[in-house]
């Protein structure tokens, strides 16, 4: 990974690179800030710099050995520390995921941490990073670097540590070896052992502007108008604009359905809506919960309408046409009881409650408020 196949970040990037160049480089660095802004991969990028061989333009060759294991994840000198869940009935070891990881990495180089999950072996299980792993880590770096003059930890995610792990983490950080370099990064700062989180040197990824977002997308192989639809809504991550993306097909139901009920109540077309609320109850629980939430963020993006404030409003296109017809139905006379309704009728179906019946209550009860002026 070089820091040209990074998007963005061009300040980050060049505070990694002085400190390779200057020799300043700490013992401990934390790159923290949101999921999906490609901190790891910047991680990766300076552990390969340090590694290079022959860097030049402030960037590795990408050609020497160094660079050349760097791509293979299989550098001699790197060691990569990452959440994982107990295997077979005993505690796991990143080693032990070590493909899989790699493979997670090829193929998900922003890191979404539901997409890890899903490649463990114990969905149910919550990624830690047990001690044994932080008793592993200190037997390997006890050993001399083997073709550079340093060994980098690359730890993803240290606010999983295991407070005991976290503990045997910090001797290792109070007292480095002094061929030894942590790299650390962390989606939630606020979670990692404060004694540890001292004593590192921190560095913020932001989130990406929605244009350099878009240039992510759109070389990633999204078409020009989705991405310029998503990036609206993704606040400035890119696995949340690939959820986006990939749940579309359902959103699009949801806003049909959510039209239909919205027109046929301002209608009073009841048997209609009778109609409406099986095809709602036939969803499952799960989706017809789903659906409440949407019903839920579009009730409330159509009351902020009102205020005329563009960035405010995270609406795709077809939301914002429709939208932009319909916000005078939402007002401070009927918002308030129209999302307490929705919310009610979510309490409901949470507790098994009958969804055709709770629907079609809904339906009727917004019959009365889509008409409060």
């Amino acid at each position: 990974m070089r820091f040209a196949d990074i998007a963005g970040h061009e300040e980050v990037k060049r505070r990694l690179r002085e400190m390779v160049d200057n020799e300043r480089i700490p013992h401990a660095l934390l790159l923290e800030g949101p999921s999906g802004t490609g901190k790891f991969m910047l991680a990766r990028a300076f552990a390969q710099y340090i590694h290079c061989e022959n860097r030049h333009d402030g960037d590795s060759c990408g050609e020497c050995p160094a660079c050349r294991q760097h791509e293979a994840f299989n550098h001699i000198d790197t060691i990569f520390s990452f959440p994982v869940v107990k295997k077979s009935g005993r505690t796991a070891l990143s080693d032990d995921y070590r493909d899989t990881f790699g493979e997670f990495i090829a193929e998900s180089p922003y890191m979404d941490f539901t997409d890890w999950v899903s490649r463990l072996d114990n969905v149910n299980a919550q990624p830690m990073i047990y001690v044994e792993e932080g008793a592993e880590l200190l037997r390997r770096l006890t050993y001399m670097t083997r073709r550079s003059k340093y060994k980098v930890v690359l730890l993803w995610l240290p606010e999983r540590l295991k407070e005991e792990t976290a503990n045997k983490l910090l001797k290792l950080v109070e007292e480095p070896f002094g061929d030894t370099i942590f790299v650390m990064v962390s989606n939630n700062g606020r979670g990692i052992l404060p004694t540890i989180y001292s004593r590192t040197q921190r560095i913020t990824v932001p989130r990406y502007s929605d244009g350099e977002l878009e240039d992510v997308l759109r070389t990633q192989g999204m078409d020009e108008a989705t991405a310029a639809d998503i990036v609206r809504i993704a606040d400035g991550s890119v696995n949340q604009a690939w959820k986006i993306a990939h749940v579309s097909a359902e959103r699009r139901k949801y806003f049909d359905l959510f039209v239909e009920l919205m027109r046929k109540a301002y209608g009073r077309k009841v048997l209609e809506l009778r109609g409406w609320s099986k095809a709602v109850s036939e969803l499952g629980r799960e989706p017809a919960m789903q659906f409440i939430d949407y019903c839920c963020r579009l009730i409330r993006e159509s009351f902020v309408m009102h205020l005329h404030v563009d960035r405010l409003l995270t609406l795709s296109a077809n939301e914002r046409e429709f939208v932009n017809k319909f916000f005078t139905f939402i007002n401070e006379k009927n918002v308030v009881d129209m999302i307490e309704l929705f919310d009610r009728s979510r309490r409901d179906i949470a507790a098994n409650g009958n969804a055709k019946i709770i629907f079609f209550d809904l339906a009727v009860r917004v019959i009365m408020l889509i008409r409060r002026k």
